[in-house]
């Protein structure tokens, strides 16, 4: 008895790539033309979109680093996701390593209570934080601002690291406590350089969330013109070149935004991709 046709992988495989292909476009084409617009003048960003600048311009970027204050803006975030993200990676991989090989009373309901958090938008809980934050006294500041970060990235953190840390092999962290090493030292010394690959991809997942937030910096430190970070400086730059029709600085804020997260993502992307692969594969 013959076996039913299959289809063939071939069309499967060029229509994947078709579709790849059209979603790079519509991804990159409009970077492209952002990073160029920087380079243009007002005439030349409202006239033919494909046309190329007339000449290489770098005064945009010098007025949107020092008249639009972009540069305080990006030391404001560097600071901002450097600390977030380092504590949401210490506090979620100990929690998540905790959850993952541990039992204990109402473990179980500790991690569903951090995987409810990814259901939970962020934007129902604008009210209440705000009072919350102002009450500690941590309203338009830093600090209020990277609490607020690790609390927000801490249930997806939780979630994907207690899947990776439980496809970790048991025995290797036994043979360290017969060996005398604590739990501390077990954690940090075997189980933290065994889950490299995992913690590299959701650290960069973790920056790359933190450098793009919009929301929370908004409430929390919008008192403040010099603690805002560069997605509420750039909010406030496009409002202000309607009114000065400085267009250029315009993009050329947005290419010094965009430039440090792409920049990362390309060094650490076979990291992310490993990682992701090995806790599929495991």
């Amino acid at each position: 008895m013959r076996e039913p046709a299959r289809p063939r992988s071939g069309v499967l495989n060029g229509l994947s790539h078709v579709a790849l292909a059209v979603w790079a476009l519509l991804i990159i084409l409009p970077l492209v033309w952002t990073f160029l617009a920087s380079f243009k003048n007002n005439t030349e960003i409202f006239g033919d979109p494909l046309q190329l600048p007339g000449e290489l311009r770098l005064d945009a970027w010098g007025r949107a680093w020092d008249k639009a204050h972009i540069g305080r803006y990006m030391f404001n975030t560097v600071i901002v996701v450097f600390f977030g993200t380092a504590g949401t990676m210490l506090f979620g991989a100990m929690a998540a390593y905790v959850l993952a090989r541990f039992s204990f009373a109402g473990s179980k309901l500790i991690y569903y209570y951090f995987v409810a958090g990814l259901a939970f938008p962020v934007f129902l809980a604008l009210g209440p934080l705000f009072f919350v934050v102002r009450q500690f006294g941590l309203l338009n500041s830093h600090v209020g601002l990277v609490l607020v970060y690790i609390a927000y990235s801490l249930p997806f953190t939780v979630f994907f690291l207690a899947a990776f840390f439980r496809t970790l092999p048991e025995a290797v962290a036994e043979a360290a406590m017969i060996d005398g090493a604590s739990h501390t030292r077990t954690f940090f010394q075997v189980m933290v350089p065994m889950a490299r690959p995992g913690l590299i991809s959701i650290t960069i997942f973790n920056v790359l969330g933190q450098w793009n937030q919009y929301l929370l910096p908004l409430v929390l430190v919008a008192g403040d013109p010099d603690k805002w970070v560069l997605t509420q400086g750039i909010a406030s730059i496009s409002t202000l070149a309607g009114y000065e029709a400085d267009w250029p600085a315009l993009f050329a804020a947005l290419s010094l935004t965009i430039l440090p997260v792409m920049v990362v993502y390309v060094i650490f992307q076979r990291q992310i991709q490993s990682g992701l692969g090995a806790g599929a594969l495991k």
